[in-house]
C-alpha cells in the first residue's frame, strides 16, 4: 500500500485550534513509475550477469582441465605397467620354454655318461684275445656293477621280491600260480627283476605266485 503524501496544511480562521490537513493517494501510474524505479536498482545490468556466468565457466573449465590432466597421468602410469607386466610374461614364457627344450635334449646327458664306463669295460673285455672263463667271469661281474651303479645314480632301482613277500599287482607281475606251502597269494620265485624310475615303474617284476590252500 502507498504511503499518503501532504500537499498542504492551511490554518482556517485566526482564532481557531483546529488545522485542516489535505491528503491524496497516489495514482497508479505513480506506483508504477516507483516499482520500475526500484526493480531497476535491484536488478543486475546485463554485462555483469555476463561477466559473472564467464568467470564460473572459466572455473569450472579450470577445474575440468586439472582432472582431465590428472586421468591422463593415471592412464598413462597404467599402461606402463600392463606393458612392463606383459614384456615380463613374454620373457618368463620364453624361459620356459628354453628350459624345456633343453631338458628334452639333454635331460639324458646325466644318464649318457654314467653309462660310458660300461661301455669301457665291455670294450676291454672283448680286446682280450683267449681269454679264460674265470676272467670272462671277473670281467662280466665288474660290467655289472658298474651298470647297476650307473642305474642307481640315476634313481633307477631294481624290484626284486623275496619269496614270501605279498604279491604287489603294482610292482609284480605273476606268470603263474603255483602250489606251494607258504601263505596265498605270495611270492615264490621272481623269473625276472623289475625296475622303477623315481617310484614310477618302468617293468614289474615277473613273479609266480602261491596258490590258496
Amino acid at each position: 500500500m502507498a504511503r499518503a503524501q501532504t500537499l498542504d496544511i492551511r490554518r482556517p480562521a485566526p482564532n481557531s485550534r483546529a488545522y485542516c490537513v489535505l491528503f491524496y493517494s497516489p495514482s497508479n501510474h505513480d506506483m508504477q513509475d516507483h516499482s520500475q524505479t526500484n526493480a531497476s536498482q535491484q536488478a543486475p545490468a546485463p554485462e555483469e550477469v555476463e561477466a559473472a556466468m564467464a568467470a564460473h565457466a572459466s572455473d569450472e573449465l579450470a577445474r575440468l582441465q586439472g582432472e582431465l590432466a590428472e586421468l591422463k597421468a593415471k592412464s598413462a602410469d597404467l599402461a606402463d605397467q600392463f606393458l612392463r607386466a606383459k614384456a615380463e610374461a613374454e620373457n618368463a614364457r620364453r624361459r620356459a620354454e628354453d628350459e624345456v627344450s633343453k631338458a628334452r635334449k639333454f635331460g639324458i646327458e646325466s644318464f649318457a655318461e654314467s653309462l660310458l664306463p660300461v661301455a669301457d669295460s665291455l670294450d676291454a673285455a672283448l680286446a682280450i684275445k683267449e681269454a679264460s672263463p674265470q676272467q670272462l667271469r671277473e670281467g662280466a661281474d665288474a660290467t655289472l656293477r658298474q651298470l647297476i651303479s650307473a642305474l642307481e645314480r640315476n634313481k633307477v632301482l631294481a624290484i626284486q621280491p623275496a619269496a614270501g613277500d605279498k604279491f604287489d599287482p603294482h610292482q609284480h607281475q605273476a606268470i603263474s600260480v603255483v602250489p606251494a606251502d607258504q601263505e596265498a597269494n605270495t611270492v615264490v620265485a621272481v623269473l625276472q627283476k623289475g625296475y622303477v624310475i623315481a617310484d614310477r615303474v618302468l617293468r614289474p617284476a615277473l613273479v609266480t605266485v602261491s596258490a590258496p590252500k
